[in-house]
């Protein structure tokens, strides 16, 4: 175990054929894939030896020979790690956390010793949920969500105050004609007055 880890930490160190770095985001309560894959293909199963650590150092998920490995496993990821083993040949070594907690964000690295590759992940987590009944969903971005639910209001707002302006116009026009009315009445009157006098 202390050998691995040894190797392990020489080989990041070495690591100078491919280094590739993506940032992912996930949910807390919920699921995410970290991508890592080789460019070389059509693998044989004994020549793949990949490494997932956490941070460095801490030993997330291990493919030895092609099968998954539990061996010197962090206990914080038992039973949470997953990988595809069917994609193993095609390059594909992803891993998949399930029930993702705060302690899950940082940087992930997938370290692929048959190509001298390694994949770095960050990993970014949000708080929110959208919660039905028992059941926590998530998937959809919450910042979305808010701004296409405020969406109607950059819309509304203007046309409310076009409606009040026409209103406001409408009751001005409506009293200067009525002024105007009463002035030539009162002018008109006024002028008889003056006619029959």
């Amino acid at each position: 175990m202390i050998f691995s880890f040894c190797f392990i930490c020489v080989f990041a160190l070495l690591v100078n054929k491919v280094c590739l770095q993506v940032t992912v985001e996930g949910f807390i309560g919920g699921s995410v894939v970290l991508p890592c894959s080789s460019a070389e293909h059509d693998l044989k199963p004994q020549d793949i030896y990949v490494y997932w650590l956490y941070s460095g150092s801490t030993n997330v998920f291990d493919i030895i020979k092609g099968k998954d490995s539990e061996a010197g496993q962090d206990p914080r990821y038992k039973k949470r790690a997953k990988t595809f083993p069917d994609e193993y040949l095609r390059g594909n070594f992803s891993l998949k956390l399930i029930t993702v907690t705060e302690t899950d964000a940082g940087e992930y690295t997938c370290l692929i010793t048959h190509s001298s590759e390694s994949n770095t992940v960050e990993l970014i987590l949000k708080e929110s949920r959208v919660e039905k009944g028992n059941q926590t969903q998530t998937g959809t971005d919450p910042d979305v969500k808010t701004s296409s639910s405020y969406h109607w209001v950059y819309i509304a707002v203007p046309v409310l105050l076009i409606i009040v302006l026409f209103i406001i116009a409408g009751f001005i026009i409506f009293n200067y004609r009525k002024r105007a009315q009463a002035c030539s009445f009162s002018s008109a009157t006024t002028e008889e007055q003056t006619t029959a006098t």
